[in-house]
C-alpha cells in the first residue's frame, strides 16, 4: 500500500505536502487556541509537520495516518527530532475510512479530501472521530480567479473548472453542509512557490542519481515542464486554505 511512486520522488524532501509554510501552520495553531492535551487526528498527515510542530509548540497529542510509506517514516523521524514522539504517533495506513478509537478535539484533513470521495464525504468521515464541540479542519484548493477556459483549469492540474469553487462559494458550501466556518488561514503565492518549486531541485538530484530508473523519463519531462506550468497557471489561478468548521447550531424560532 502506497501512493504513486512519482509523488514520493517529487516530494521526498518536503516536510509539508501542500502550499502552507511553517509560519502558516503556527498561525493556524494559534488561531485555534490549542492548549496542552488537545487531541488531534490528522488524516493524510504526510511527513507529520503539522502534528509534530503543534505537539512541540502547543502541547497537543494525537495521531497521523498516511498511505505513503516514505512520508510516514519521515513523520516518525520528525517526531523524534522534535522530541515529541511520546505525544504523537504516525500510522502507515489508508486514511479512507479511518475512525479514531477515542474522540478527538480536532479532526483534520488538510489537502487530501479524496479520502472521503470529496469534501462532503471527508467531513462526514472526520465527524465520526470528533467529540461534541470539537473542530474539523479541511484543507482545500479554490480559484483565486475563475479560469476562462478548461485548458487553464487543466494547467492547474484540475480535470475541469468545476473541480474547484471560488473562495466565497467554497465558504458557502460548508454552510450548505450544516457547518459554520469559525476560522481560516489561507496560503499565498510564496507558499505555492515553496511547495511547487521545491520539487524541481529534488527531481534534478534524483535524476542525477537514478538516470536508468524506469521513471527517469517521466521525472525529466516534469522537470522541463513544471516550472513554466506553475508560473503560468497554479501561481496565478489557484488558491488554497485550511478552514475550521463546527456543526451549525440551529436555534429554536421565537
Amino acid at each position: 500500500m502506497d501512493i504513486p511512486r512519482i509523488f514520493n520522488i517529487m516530494e521526498s524532501a518536503h516536510r509539508i505536502h501542500n502550499p502552507f509554510t511553517p509560519e502558516k501552520f503556527a498561525t493556524l495553531g494559534a488561531a485555534l487556541h490549542l492548549e496542552p492535551g488537545t487531541r488531534v487526528l490528522d488524516l493524510g498527515s504526510g511527513s507529520g509537520e503539522m502534528l509534530c510542530t503543534w505537539a512541540r509548540d502547543y502541547g497537543v497529542i494525537g495521531t497521523g495516518v498516511d498511505m505513503s510509506q516514505l512520508f510516514s517514516e519521515q513523520a516518525i523521524l520528525r517526531a523524534e527530532e522534535l522530541r515529541v514522539d511520546h505525544q504523537v504517533q504516525f500510522i502507515h495506513d489508508d486514511a479512507a475510512g479511518y475512525v479514531s478509537d477515542e474522540k478527538v478535539d480536532v479532526a483534520a484533513c488538510v489537502g487530501a479530501t479524496w479520502i472521503g470521495g470529496n469534501v462532503a464525504g471527508t467531513i462526514e468521515l472526520l465527524e465520526r472521530s470528533l467529540r461534541t464541540g470539537g473542530i474539523i479542519l479541511i484543507g482545500e484548493p479554490y480559484w483565486r480567479q475563475l479560469p476562462s477556459t478548461e485548458d487553464i483549469a487543466k494547467g492547474c492540474l484540475a480535470n475541469a473548472i468545476s473541480d474547484f469553487l471560488v473562495l466565497p462559494e467554497l465558504i458557502a458550501s460548508f454552510g450548505h453542509l450544516g457547518y459554520d466556518v469559525v476560522e481560516m488561514v489561507l496560503a499565498n503565492q510564496d507558499g505555492w512557490d515553496r511547495y511547487e518549486a521545491a520539487k524541481w531541485l529534488t527531481m534534478r538530484r534524483w535524476l542525477e542519481a537514478n538516470p536508468d530508473d524506469e521513471l527517469a523519463q517521466e521525472v525529466q519531462s516534469k522537470l522541463v515542464s513544471e516550472p513554466e506550468r506553475h508560473a503560468a497557471y497554479t501561481r496565478e489561478y489557484l488558491g488554497w486554505g485550511v478552514f475550521a468548521l463546527m456543526p451549525r447550531i440551529f436555534l429554536k424560532q421565537a
